[in-house]
């Protein structure tokens, strides 16, 4: 379980902003994903965490069952009339029966590749262009292993300058 549970709970919260960004007002943001999974990951040290932003990477901070994430949404992005997960991603995954009404929305997910096969669900709503908050459900198999979780995801607007965090990659569809 803890092999699967960081690639797909940055899934679901990709999967659960991207779907979000036509309403979401461009610039900083943070998404925080609660999940009982994340209880169970193995605690990563600060030297271990500075490692990987030294490389690079744009580590989240994981906190008491919670993943807290800091991610740039351009005016592209959420200027983009393409549906979000129209092609399929690097885990194999489409969205598809994406639905808006007001400010609810809902996403099914399926997955189809031999890391990752199953179906979600993505379901949220949104307080103005500053905030959002959804569920997502997924059941199926990870990397040959059976996986059946559900997260919590929230963002926050925090300004309009994303600072030094890159535009989201890989989160929105290109125009």
């Amino acid at each position: 379980m803890r092999k699967t549970a960081i690639p797909l709970l940055l899934f679901s919260m990709l999967s659960a902003s991207a779907f979000a960004a036509n309403q979401m007002k461009p610039g900083l943001w943070e998404m925080t994903m609660k999940s009982d999974a994340m209880k169970n990951m193995p605690k990563i040290t600060p030297e271990q965490m500075e490692q990987m932003r030294k490389m690079g990477m744009n580590v989240p901070q994981i906190q008491d069952g919670a993943m807290v994430h800091k991610v740039c949404i351009t005016k592209d992005m959420t200027d983009s009339k393409l549906p979000p997960g129209a092609e399929k991603n690097e885990m194999g995954c489409e969205t598809k029966n994406m639905q808006q009404s007001g400010s609810s929305y809902s996403a099914d997910v399926v997955c189809n590749s031999a890391q990752m096969k199953g179906e979600g669900k993505v379901k949220g709503s949104f307080s103005g262009d500053t905030a959002f908050s959804s569920t997502y459900d997924f059941k199926g198999m990870m990397h040959g292993q059976p996986v059946n979780q559900r997260h919590e995801n929230s963002g926050k607007w925090l300004s309009a300058d994303c600072g030094k965090v890159p535009p989201a990659g890989g989160m929105m569809p290109k125009k």
